[in-house]
């Protein structure tokens, strides 16, 4: 497959998190479509490591999902914290926690 596909591809999903992050109010969809913004990137970093023919951008993408795996246990548990506090996901009920 040609590698400009995979770019295309990668910027689709990058567009449809983005659209997401800024649209929807849940806070779980805006933290799913963060993922997604952030796979899209890596998509793009093997994409040009692989037109390059090195393996940096491979490394980059596999150092960048293990972040991001730690980046869903910390989110995940403050969406449960503001879930638990007042019973909704809604990014507009997040700044409520500081009273």
């Amino acid at each position: 497959m040609n590698p400009a596909n995979y770019l295309f591809l990668s910027a689709l999903l990058f567009t449809i998190g983005a659209a997401g992050v800024l649209l929807r109010r849940n806070a779980i969809v805006v933290f799913m479509c963060i993922e997604l913004m952030l796979n899209a990137v890596n998509l793009a970093f093997v994409t040009f490591a692989r037109m390059h023919a090195n393996l940096d951008g491979q490394v980059f993408a596999f150092f960048t999902m293990v972040v991001a795996a730690a980046e869903v246990v910390v989110g995940l548990a403050i969406i449960m914290t503001i879930f638990r506090a007042r019973r909704s996901t809604s990014v507009d009920d997040a700044n409520l926690l500081k009273f």
